[in-house]
């Protein structure tokens, strides 16, 4: 795994939205995260493609990727951050020339929902660790959930160093109205848990490479040569831990998902799975099928150990996974990782 170089005073950032860009209503949020940033030390750049939320995105397909592709070979910039996700990033993949990205210096790209269709194919594809963390529109200087806060921190780890963290002691299926009030932040009220949905053979960890993000694009990608863990594992003889989360797939959408990812043979990939909390909320008929029915019909029987309802994606907060680094996953005192950011 290649690393990119720590945040600190001074790191160039540059913001572009290749997938949804930031509304009008939002621009005040924006102005609050912008501040928070140069606060930090931080120098930035804001692309083009990033007003505008027009048929989902912030610009057509091409110029997207030409100005990712430019941020991404400048060796000036130090991170790419997105405002959020959105819908269409995938479109950018045939788009981008990864021979030309075998040359640049790793940057930091951030975030989670569809940055993750990015973030880990340049894992995948250029060894280049990636992060799965809070949006950029969710980092302001009067953030008061921790993970959430501690985003940059994480951030700011040299190569060869490590850092943990502890699952969030809360919740929340509600994101703050940042259009009517620009300094919201998260107001957590539901207890959290981490809960093994298959327990290891042994002891009470998962190890391996870290690898995910949304499980509703990343499934489009398995098996295909931008996210091939086949691959990736047996480039990595410690293995994989695979961590997603669902946001818009219902139940049965989800049984689809899971068994096409059976006949591409992904749970052989992985040491084991890490599974954030749920997005979609159950039918109130009682003749539906559920979310851990599904869970319970379909990964039970994997020869792996699963974890569920961790601190991942649409259902905040986030912890921070570095796509690359070597973790461990473990479940006692209420559950916590550890991650080494290592070759």
């Amino acid at each position: 795994m290649k690393y990119p170089a720590p945040l600190k005073k001074g790191s160039k950032i540059a913001i572009t939205a290749f997938s949804t860009g930031i509304a009008k209503e939002h621009e005040a949020r924006y102005q609050c995260v912008l501040a928070y940033f140069k606060s930090q030390g931080f120098n930035v750049v804001e692309g083009e493609c990033l007003r505008g939320q027009q048929k989902h995105v912030s610009a057509p397909a091409q110029q997207r990727a030409d100005e990712l592709m430019s941020f991404l070979l400048n060796d000036d910039i130090d991170a790419i951050v997105p405002p959020w996700g959105g819908e269409l990033a995938m479109e950018l993949l045939p788009m981008l020339d990864f021979d030309a990205l075998t040359k640049a210096k790793p940057k930091w790209v951030l975030g989670f929902s569809d940055v993750s269709t990015i973030t880990a194919v340049l894992s995948s594809k250029l060894g280049w660790a990636s992060a799965h963390c809070s949006n950029l529109m969710d980092l302001t200087s009067n953030a008061t959930e921790s993970l959430t806060a501690g985003t940059l921190a994480c951030l700011s780890t040299p190569y060869g160093e490590h850092f943990s963290q502890s699952a969030s002691a809360k919740h929340t299926r509600s994101w703050p109205n940042i259009a009517e009030d620009p300094e919201a932040v998260l107001q957590p009220e539901i207890p959290t848990q981490w809960r093994w949905l298959v327990k290891p053979e042994k002891g009470d960890t998962i190890e391996g490479r870290l690898i995910g993000g949304c499980w509703d694009t990343l499934f489009h990608l398995f098996g295909t040569d931008y996210l091939d863990l086949d691959s990736l594992s047996r480039q990595h003889p410690e293995g994989l831990v695979l961590f997603l989360e669902n946001v818009e797939m219902s139940p049965v959408d989800l049984v689809r998902t899971i068994l096409n990812m059976k006949f591409r043979g992904v749970f052989s990939c992985i040491n084991g799975l890490l599974l954030g909390r749920c997005a979609v909320v159950d039918s109130d008929n009682e003749d539906d099928l559920t979310y851990y029915e599904v869970l319970e019909r379909h990964l039970v029987g994997l020869g792996i150990p699963v974890m569920i309802d961790s601190d991942i994606g649409h259902v905040p907060p986030n912890l921070t996974l570095i796509n690359g680094a070597l973790a461990t996953v473990e479940l006692h005192d209420g559950g916590r990782i550890h991650q080494q950011l290592i070759a």
